[in-house]
């Protein structure tokens, strides 16, 4: 079996949402990459939290670690919560989250 792809990954992250306004991380903007090191089966996600203080941030991490850890062929996985760019729903989010947000622009 091969690896999955960025898409599956993504996909398999999106059920994560930040409990505190019950919204996809996905969808709101918070995963900012995903990168597949085939050698190694490992994945690199890059994302960040709504703020530096959100008091979820182990629990949203540890539920995206859990989620790819648990596609096939994936032995490793490295969540690297990042800052820059600092994360924006007005220009992040998807559009059906910017509407449960209440952003309208």
């Amino acid at each position: 079996m091969a690896l999955p792809s960025k898409e599956e990954v993504i996909e398999a992250i999106r059920p994560v949402t930040d409990p505190e306004i019950n919204i996809s991380i996905v969808d709101l903007g918070l995963v900012y990459d995903v990168e597949i090191n085939d050698p190694e089966k490992q994945v690199d996600v890059k994302m960040t939290l709504t703020s530096p203080a959100c008091p979820v941030g182990p629990q949203i991490m540890a539920a995206v670690h859990g989620r790819v850890l648990d596609l096939d062929e994936v032995d490793n996985v490295d969540i690297q919560l990042i800052w820059s760019p600092p994360w924006d729903p007005r220009t992040m989010a998807t559009e059906d989250a910017k509407m449960t947000l209440g952003i309208w622009e």
